[in-house]
């Protein structure tokens, strides 16, 4: 009888810590998924030296992961995506910084941009000058 007593015991206590959480978790209200928060931001920057994206192979590449925080190779994640949620995720938008004063040698330059910006497909392309112009415009986006 005493050891009927002790596994009554034994199986309601392990009733309560096995089942208790479980039952908070039914009383608790549905909310939104955590992956419905944000939209994904994930993008692959590539240069190269260049007319077009065809003539110049890449010679470098980085990833950008804006949502849900900055992330990736990019080595200025936090304001490259600063820069583009400022103008909505447009890049032909990013301005060239003022003061910055470059030459006028033509060395194209050809930056491109695949992936997705807030759940949309990006795909974007453009040839610079030079490497100084690149730099100057979207400072934070495209200084890799």
């Amino acid at each position: 009888m005493r050891n009927t007593a002790r596994w009554a015991m034994t199986l309601g206590l392990t009733a309560t810590a096995v089942c208790g959480p479980l039952s908070g978790a039914a009383l608790a209200t549905p909310g939104p998924a955590p992956t419905a928060l944000y939209a994904p931001s994930a993008l692959v920057l590539t240069v190269g030296h260049g007319e077009s994206a065809l003539a110049a192979p890449p010679e470098r590449a980085v990833t950008l992961t804006c949502a849900p925080r900055p992330a990736g190779t990019h080595p200025a994640a936090g304001p490259a995506c600063a820069e583009l949620r400022g103008v909505g995720g447009d890049f032909d938008a990013l301005t060239a910084t003022e003061g910055v004063m470059c030459t006028k040698q033509y060395d194209p330059v050809v930056v491109t941009v695949d992936g997705v910006w807030q759940g949309q497909r990006v795909s974007y392309e453009r040839v610079f000058s030079n490497e100084c112009m690149k730099n100057a415009h979207g400072t934070g986006v495209f200084s890799f």
